[in-house]
């Protein structure tokens, strides 16, 4: 049996809608683009929703529509995919990397106000595997200091906080890659409730056109395709049924994994789970990895080298690899992304619980392991029976009731 981590879910509605515009004889942005647009505003609870080529240029736009650019700063975590940083540099600004908190993987609020200085501009949370981080804070810290608050909702289609969905804390970006919750195999969006935003975002996605060969403004080509805006039609009224059957799997996965570090929710967070994101200490992850690969299991780390440690870095942000982020660095060493596709049955959930009990040792089993062989080393840092990570009031995966080597069979994942 083989169980890859994403497969895109295509079916006859997907592949009816995309026929219906390949007929019609407009395949650039157009009719299909506009409707998506106005769905997906209405989804997220936003004025605006502005469709893109990708999440990375859709970022890029944002950054661009609230003229943040050379001299300016934007604070952001190092533990996410590459574009999170990569967009700021390339509007000439600065990404300040602060560190994460281990029990959602997002932003540690406690860490960003040392790192305003005069001229940060904004802060940029991601709401990494599905879970937004806490986001409460960062309203206040920014409302304090006069900074906008960017999400970066590439992997959280839907995700809520305290009842909020993503993107309704200020402009955001989501992606919607071929391995994404919600997607049109390459495509993103920007929203935001600002009027002139958004006609920036337009602008600059046109070459600076409202009027055709009229340029009110320097722009470029952003713009996606009317065959890309019917795929993410054809899919959006089923995500929720989609989150909902993520839901499930996780929290079958969490039942049937008891005993290690499994991911939990914190309260007043709702977790879309585009990844099962585990943790295996103790040096063991690439027996994990190995050992699930040999019994047909997809797995990726998501994701191995930090970004202030990556080596093109260096060059923009010279010293930043010195950069003690110490729970980032920690956890690129531990994490691994197991399946929870919607898509999955429950013998393959069984199968994947299964094949993780057999080839990775219990937190207890490791703590044991630690104390005997250098009188008392720590390998988890777990902070439940369950060996989950749960501080703050997190619960089981699942538990929000009604209320995230081998990526996919079309390329591996990224959040933009």
């Amino acid at each position: 049996m083989s169980i890859p981590l994403s497969r895109p879910d295509i079916g006859d509605a997907e592949e009816q809608a995309v026929l219906e515009v390949l007929r019609s004889g407009i395949v650039a942005m157009g009719p299909r683009t506009q409707a998506f647009e106005e769905a997906w505003a209405e989804y997220c609870g936003v004025r605006h929703a502005v469709f893109m080529a990708n999440g990375t240029v859709a970022q890029e736009a944002v950054l661009r529509a609230l003229d943040i650019g050379a001299g300016d700063e934007v604070i952001t975590v190092s533990f996410t995919f590459n574009a999170t940083a990569s967009v700021i540099l390339q509007v000439g600004a600065k990404p300040v990397f602060v560190d994460i908190r281990e029990e959602d993987f997002g932003i540690d609020p406690d860490l960003v106000e040392a790192a305003i200085t005069p001229r940060t501009k904004a802060i940029m949370p991601v709401h990494l595997y599905g879970l937004m981080p806490d986001m409460d804070p960062l309203v206040e810290i920014a409302q304090r200091h006069d900074l906008v608050i960017i999400e970066d909702a590439a992997q959280a289609h839907g995700a809520r906080y305290k009842g909020r969905r993503a993107g309704q804390f200020g402009p955001t970006m989501f992606s919607l890659y071929a391995t994404k919750n919600l997607m049109t195999g390459e495509g993103g969006f920007a929203t935001t409730d600002d009027d002139l935003l958004a006609d920036r975002m337009r602008l600059y996605r046109s070459h600076g056109m409202r009027q055709r060969y009229f340029h009110e403004s320097l722009g470029t080509n952003f713009k996606p395709t009317d065959i890309a805006a019917a795929l993410g039609l054809a899919q959006l009224p089923r995500l929720d049924e989609r989150t909902e059957q993520r839901r499930r799997n996780a929290a079958r996965l969490t039942a049937g994994l008891e005993g290690y570090l499994t991911p939990g929710v914190p309260d007043g967070r709702e977790h879309v789970w585009h990844q099962y994101t585990m943790r295996f200490p103790g040096g063991e992850r690439q027996q994990v990895i190995d050992g699930l690969t040999e019994r047909g299991i997809g797995t990726l780390i998501y994701y191995p080298k930090p970004i202030h440690r990556q080596d093109y870095l260096q060059s923009y942000l010279p010293g930043a690899a010195e950069q003690s982020l110490p729970v980032s660095e920690r956890l690129t060493e531990e994490v691994l992304s197991i399946p929870v596709r919607p898509s999955l049955t429950d013998d393959e959930l069984d199968t994947i619980i299964r094949a993780v009990r057999d080839v990775a040792t219990p937190v207890a089993e490791l703590k044991t392991g630690a104390a005997e062989g250098d009188g008392g080393g720590d390998a988890s840092d777990a902070s439940s029976p369950a060996g989950r990570w749960d501080r703050g009031g997190s619960r089981a995966a699942g538990a929000e009731g009604d209320g995230g080597g081998e990526a996919s069979t079309v390329g591996a994942g990224s959040p933009a």
